[in-house]
């Protein structure tokens, strides 16, 4: 096996293995014993998902969550430098977009190292191809600003750049909040503009609409509580 990055999508949710990740990867990850992680305990539980013997307490997890002090993520690859493979996991989806592991693919390029994506669900790529929006030209701005007034003027931002540069805007929230956001996009958003809503994607959960605001606020606001969420504006 060639010693190299490994990134290592995982599934967005409770969904089979067999539905969203080609076995190809499966034969890679269980010959790694050296990952650089978001969560570890959500890491060895996807490691064992993917095969009930795989060798966890053989393995060594470095962990880049929220809290992780990125002055050791240099480190974190020495195990690559030596020779071996290393994996990167994020929580859901793709790691390294949207995720604190491009951080970790940065410094493995600035040292010359291989860099080997693998292919798995992607929440921000399958949004754009469900919604019927343009696909050549999209932007995903993270989350939007928590406070009212702001967060409006950041939603009033991104429609003009929807509108003037046919440029699809997509971005998220607490899934606690998404209630919150719809009403505060239905609110702040001109009637014509278009608002697609893609929840639990690949999950039994699924829900992927797309109305203009003037449909929106003629149905009932569906009840996305909890659902991981990605919105998208476009004229």
């Amino acid at each position: 096996m060639e010693a190299a990055l490994y990134l290592v999508p995982v599934t967005l949710g409770n969904t089979p293995l067999s539905q969203v990740l080609p076995g190809y990867n499966a034969e890679l990850v269980c010959r790694i014993r050296h990952f650089v992680v978001e969560n570890v305990r959500s890491a060895r539980r996807f490691l064992r998902s993917m095969d009930r013997e795989f060798p966890i307490d053989e393995c060594v997890f470095f962990e880049m969550g929220k809290h992780a002090d990125e002055r050791l993520f240099s480190q974190y690859l020495q195990p690559l430098r030596d020779g071996f493979p290393v994996g990167v996991i994020s929580e859901a989806g793709c790691p390294a977009v949207a995720d604190p592991g491009s951080a970790v693919v940065a410094i493995a390029h600035r040292q010359g190292l291989r860099v080997i994506p693998l292919v798995g669900p992607s929440s921000m790529i399958m949004a754009v191809m469900s919604s019927g929006f343009n696909g050549q030209s999209f932007a995903f701005n993270g989350y939007l600003p928590v406070e009212p007034s702001d967060r409006v003027k950041r939603i009033k931002a991104l429609e003009s750049r929807a509108w003037n540069e046919n440029q699809t805007q997509l971005f998220i929230e607490a899934p606690y909040r998404n209630r919150k956001m719809l009403q505060s996009l239905l609110s702040a958003l001109r009637p014509a503009t278009r608002l697609c809503v893609a929840a639990g994607i690949t999950t039994g959960q699924e829900f992927i609409r797309t109305r203009t605001i003037a449909e929106w606020k003629r149905q009932p606001l569906p009840n996305l509580d909890d659902i991981p969420a990605i919105f998208l504006i476009s004229k």
